[in-house]
């Protein structure tokens, strides 16, 4: 049980890393980036939207929206772009590569543009 455990851990953590490939890809459309790209964010984000520390629904966010996400962006992206960033994946995941600061920064990115959008939308509601 816990070798298919760990088995589907490395498989979810290599789709993630094939799919921000896809996101530096030309050849995917902008709202497939789009997508993708916030779902790695959310995915590797230490931030959830319902903390995993409230019993069952902590965790049963990311059974949800990050499977529904990674769902919603292979959707967009062309399949043979899929292939061949799936394939970079497993090398460098194999290779023990993956450590990219700059996906770090856009994570970071993302959380801190969400951050000053919702500071934005409470003030201006305060205001009225």
């Amino acid at each position: 049980m816990l070798a298919r455990l760990k088995h589907w851990a490395r498989q979810v953590k290599t789709e993630l890393y094939a799919l921000y490939l896809a996101y530096r890809d030309p050849r995917v459309p902008w709202y497939a980036r789009v997508v993708a790209i916030c779902v790695v964010g959310y995915a590797f984000s230490p931030i959830d939207l319902i903390p995993d520390p409230i019993p069952i629904l902590g965790y049963l966010d990311d059974l949800i929206i990050v499977p529904a996400g990674v769902w919603l962006a292979l959707k967009l992206i062309p399949g043979d772009v899929m292939i061949d960033c799936r394939k970079r994946a497993r090398e460098e995941v194999h290779a023990g590569k993956p450590t990219n600061w700059v996906a770090a920064g856009v994570i970071i990115g993302v959380w801190v543009l969400l951050t000053v959008a919702a500071v934005l939308v409470v003030m201006r509601v305060l205001r009225n």
